[in-house]
């Protein structure tokens, strides 16, 4: 199989780090490791690389997944791969299953407020969410267009305390909903002043962590 899957998290100062810039710098650390990377033909060839669902800047990470396509048989070795700090490489392995069958992202985060989070937040934050029509402006290749995005999260929970823990479940593909989806839903009474966010796992449509 010429195909090999890397879990990876990106955390710390490297979620300042763009797709493009990642996918140059994965490809550098996979050069200087002596990967035998496969090329496309053509006037530009350029490594078989692609990642599962490209994270926006800011995000921390602990599940990213990056398919690359090698020419060795065997399984590059994780200690030669050197790489920016806060991206890990957790694990390479030879995939069984295609991106496209990764249905649903759990993520968490904090929300920060001026003063101390109360009940009247938490409250905003509850029946916001149970809204059986939530739309927001989601970006898109032509702009930006509204989208219901009640329908594509699975379940939400808050944590009460000095800030607001919040843990979700919501659609990985067909939308894409990012984390920052999550914030830009909010009204004005639970509007957090910053928010911490990370992507925790992937799963399949049947609740399945993907590998």
């Amino acid at each position: 199989m010429d195909k090999n899957r890397f879990r990876y998290s990106k955390t710390g100062k490297a979620i300042y780090i763009s797709h493009l810039d990642l996918m140059a710098v994965m490809q550098r650390s996979l050069i200087r490791a002596e990967v035998n990377l496969k090329y496309s033909e053509g006037f530009n060839p350029h490594p078989y690389m692609s990642v599962a669902l490209p994270l926006s800047i800011g995000t921390e990470s602990l599940c990213e997944l990056m398919d690359v396509r090698v020419a060795d048989a065997e399984l590059p070795d994780i200690n030669l791969l050197k790489l920016p700090d806060g991206i890990k490489i957790l694990e390479i392995y030879f995939p069984e299953r295609k991106f496209s069958e990764i249905s649903w992202i759990e993520v968490s985060g904090i929300l920060y407020y001026d003063k101390k989070a109360d009940a009247d937040i938490l409250l905003s934050l509850k029946e916001r969410f149970a809204q059986k029509s939530i739309v927001i402006p989601k970006r898109t290749k032509r702009g930006y267009k509204d989208l219901d995005i009640a329908p594509y999260i699975k379940n939400v929970d808050f944590r009460f305390g000095k800030n607001i823990e919040i843990t979700a479940m919501i659609s990985a593909q067909n939308p894409t909903l990012n984390t920052e989806d999550l914030v830009n839903a909010l009204d004005n009474a639970a509007k957090p002043v910053y928010s911490e966010m990370k992507r925790i796992a992937v799963y399949d449509s049947n609740m399945v962590i993907f590998r």
